[in-house]
């Protein structure tokens, strides 16, 4: 008993021994918040107490003000919705860097996972493209291309980071390749940067001035301080510089690059592009893939000019150079080109009014509008049809659904009772 005692006693000592390893590069005030921060989940009240943060609440007042201020500019304005774009991601010794919880590197990966996916999602018509810098050199990791889960894979195989940034020799590399983008493309350049200088191996202006010619709209989204280059370059080609200030504010901002971007006016030239439709090719079927140039068992997509096979859509038809795509993309695209208007806030007082007592069920999700308690909570109401919907309904309808079910329910009952008359 007492042997078997002490081995237990002695395998506790052990695995607390191999804990204290795991930590033992931490400082010690650093050990006690590894797992928690808590004082990030803690907010001032109008009282000066220490409340817990309402996440809900507060990413419903971002979302409501990312909203309004979307949709003052995007009235009528033209966008682009075939797009390329190059995600710049710097993989020097600055990645590693611990401000962000666990890394840097480890914050960028995940989130730009997430964003690949929503911009293929956004923009079925796109294609993007990944540059890393490391040790002063400038590297493609993927081609441009429309396959989402190439550009993540490829990613998670290389996130070493070492040496310094080069921030001129990246986008003399981009702009290698935006060049042979077609004219009615719209070029982009996303820089995800975490350094705090550049090492270029010359005048990074002319650079810069050089990217402006191509037509390259190039943002910036810093991880650490502001950098004069970088606000600079973003100023020049028409982009955007923020600076992350935590990881949720991060992946705000590096979100906001999903729908496509308004349209440089200089920019902007009307272009008819000739696309094809191309047929599944049955499961069994075996053919040559120009995509990967060796052959290939199973469904395919087949070119309706050459005849050649491609594995996804979109692409760009290596034999015939013809744009491949599938008529849901286009329709997935259509919500860009009119949008749906954002809904009008609606007073806590209107919800307690009884005249409007059969408004307060949402129209969506025909749950109450009301807390607990009978309290007015936050609704919103279509400007068109007068539809009240809760703020889940409404983030669901603008980010996903793209259309209002009020005023497509009202058109289909107009169009039924004509159709009786």
């Amino acid at each position: 008993m007492n042997n078997g005692a002490g081995k237990r006693i002695n395998g506790g000592v052990e695995e607390d021994d191999d804990e204290d390893d795991v930590n033992g590069d931490l400082d010690a005030w650093e050990r006690t918040y590894t797992d928690e921060r808590s004082w990030e989940s803690l907010q001032e009240d109008e009282s000066g107490m220490l409340r817990p943060i309402d996440n809900q609440a507060l990413y419903h007042s971002q979302y409501r003000r990312r909203l309004r201020s979307l949709s003052s500019t995007a009235a009528r304005i033209q966008k682009g919705l075939i797009r390329y774009l190059y995600i710049v991601i710097d993989l020097s010794k600055a990645a590693s860097e611990m401000d962000f919880r666990p890394s840097r590197i480890a914050v960028i990966a995940k989130h730009v996972e997430a964003f690949i996916r929503e911009f293929f999602y956004q923009n079925p018509l796109s294609q993007v493209g990944i540059v890393t810098i490391k040790d002063g050199v400038a590297n493609c990791l993927t081609e441009i291309g429309g396959s989402p889960e190439s550009h993540i894979n490829a990613l998670m195989k290389k996130l070493d980071c070492s040496g310094d940034s080069s921030l001129q020799n990246a986008l003399d590399l981009v702009d290698g390749y935006l060049n042979q983008i077609p004219s009615y493309g719209h070029r982009e350049v996303l820089v995800l940067y975490s350094a705090l200088s550049t090492c270029d191996p010359g005048d990074i202006m002319e650079t810069i001035q050089k990217c402006r010619k191509s037509k390259i709209r190039c943002s910036v989204i810093g991880l650490s301080a502001e950098m004069f280059i970088c606000k600079h370059l973003c100023q020049e080609t028409g982009g955007t510089y923020s600076v992350a200030l935590d990881e949720s504010h991060f992946k705000e901002l590096i979100l906001e690059h999903a729908p496509p971007p308004p349209a440089i006016a200089e920019f902007a030239v009307a272009n008819l592009i000739k696309m094809g439709f191309p047929q599944r090719a049955a499961e069994g079927s075996i053919s040559i893939c120009s995509c990967h140039k060796e052959a290939k068992v199973g469904a395919g997509y087949t070119c309706p000019r050459c005849k050649a096979r491609a594995c996804e859509l979109p692409t760009e038809c290596r034999v015939c150079g013809l744009t491949l795509v599938s008529s849901p993309h286009l329709a997935r695209s259509y919500h860009h080109l009119f949008p749906i208007a954002p809904f009008d806030e609606v007073p806590p007082s209107h919800l307690n009014d009884p005249i409007r007592k059969q408004k307060r069920n949402c129209f969506g999700c025909q749950q109450n509008v009301l807390d607990s308690g009978n309290k007015p909570g936050l609704a919103v109401v279509c400007p068109k049809c007068k539809r009240y919907f809760c703020l889940d309904c409404d983030i669901y309808i603008h980010e996903s659904l793209h259309n209002c079910p009020g005023c497509d329910s009202f058109r289909h009952s107009k169009a039924a009772t004509a159709k009786e008359d």
